[in-house]
């Protein structure tokens, strides 16, 4: 045997990456987490439950570099995500994203900031009239436009460089939140009590420019997860009534003028917050495909059950139930594996699938080891075959 054969090792991606100095992935590796990313879907020969917490910047600080670096830097942001994949152990799966896309092209600056992701520093509706002055972009602007480069850069690098881990994502945020951040939360708020048909004009502003956002990219790369979901609209900020009136509509209809935009079949759904009292209004009132995750954050202040979760959309869709975020902060590890594991022992089975994820953001300084905690609960709670 030769002597360099001992650390000849299995390894994806060729060199070393020149532009920011990572190892490659491990190959082996790979091709264990392909088999479980599609396990949530098919049956593939997976192993255990995936795991796919919701990891922005984390990826970038748990590597050595800022927050700030991850909004900035999308490339660099992409290759922390995988290594930080390959670290956890999690989903193969490269995303980018920020938390306001296509609001710039609408006139909402988004301003800089060190701890957070870039956050809107003005409004462009002052007064009811100005609604209808909004200028709706269309392709060709949103090419030209703050969101499209960025996405863009992070995907095509990923797909140049991380072929394997690459999956086009159009992220098209909470329809109804984002439409608020073009009068300020509390405007909006106000609205849907006075005159709520203003508010559905900025909602349809917001759906029609999203949607185009995701044709651009789905023209691009050929396909494109959806990515919305809920999260202003909840049952601490909104009376039940109010959020049928606009959310479901909302969502129903960013997610049709998506598809037929070229983008899907992949959709993920992200209600994040206190869903206790609305969830229901979801479970026929939205699109869902056979390549559908749903994903609810919380029942009031604690985590959403996942058997609520299984049973009211097992059937319509691939489940996420998620542990509570807040936690990863601080030393909580036994609590998050005990968590985590009585999530996927009432998730396991669900018809459709299970994905254990995070009720929102993993936040970026979180204990490497409150994340391992989930793998750990998958390993031992979450193996196929033990049910």
């Amino acid at each position: 045997m030769r002597a360099d054969s001992y650390f000849t090792i299995e390894v994806y991606g060729g060199a070393m990456d020149p532009e920011y100095g990572f190892p490659p992935i491990s190959g082996s590796w790979l091709n264990r987490a392909k088999k479980r990313y599609a396990s949530a879907f098919i049956s593939s020969g997976g192993d255990r439950i995936p795991v796919d917490p919701m990891m922005l910047s984390h990826a970038t600080v748990v590597n050595g570099y800022t927050i700030r670096e991850f909004y900035e830097k999308p490339r660099l942001a992409v290759r922390c995500m995988a290594y930080a994949q390959e670290l956890y152990d999690l989903l193969p799966v490269t995303k980018y994203y920020f938390a306001h896309p296509w609001l710039p092209e609408l006139g909402i600056r988004l301003k800089p900031m060190e701890f957070t992701a870039p956050v809107p520093d003005n409004v462009v509706v002052n007064e009811p009239e100005d609604v209808d002055l909004i200028h709706i972009p269309d392709s060709e602007e949103i090419k030209r436009g703050y969101s499209f480069p960025r996405l863009s850069d992070a995907m095509d690098y990923t797909k140049k460089n991380m072929p394997e881990m690459f999956v086009p994502l159009a992220y098209c945020p909470e329809p109804v939140g984002s439409a608020a951040e073009l009068c300020g939360l509390e405007q909006f708020l106000m609205w849907t009590i006075t005159d709520i048909d203003l508010c559905k004009k900025l909602i349809n502003i917001y759906v029609e420019t999203a949607a185009t956002g995701a044709g651009v990219i789905a023209d691009r790369y050929g396909s494109a997860v959806i990515n919305t979901g809920a999260v202003f609209e909840n049952s601490d900020t909104m009376a039940p009534a109010t959020i049928a009136e606009i959310s479901p509509p909302a969502l129903d209809a960013l997610v049709r003028k998506c598809m037929k935009n070229g983008a899907g079949p992949q959709i993920f759904y992200h209600f994040c917050g206190n869903h206790k009292d609305d969830y229901m209004l979801y479970r026929e009132k939205i699109v869902y495909t056979p390549m559908t995750i749903m994903q609810i954050g919380y029942w009031d202040r604690e985590m959403f059950p996942a058997k609520v979760l299984k049973d009211t959309f097992g059937r319509l869709a691939t489940i996420m139930p998620s542990v509570d975020t807040k936690l990863f902060v601080m030393p909580n590890q036994k609590s998050i594996y005990e968590l985590a594991g009585k999530q996927i022992l009432e998730g396991r089975d669900s018809p459709s699938g299970c994905i254990l994820g995070t009720a929102c953001e993993v936040p970026p300084f979180s204990h490497p080891s409150n994340i391992h905690s989930l793998i750990r609960a998958s390993e031992d709670f979450g193996k196929y075959g033990d049910w």
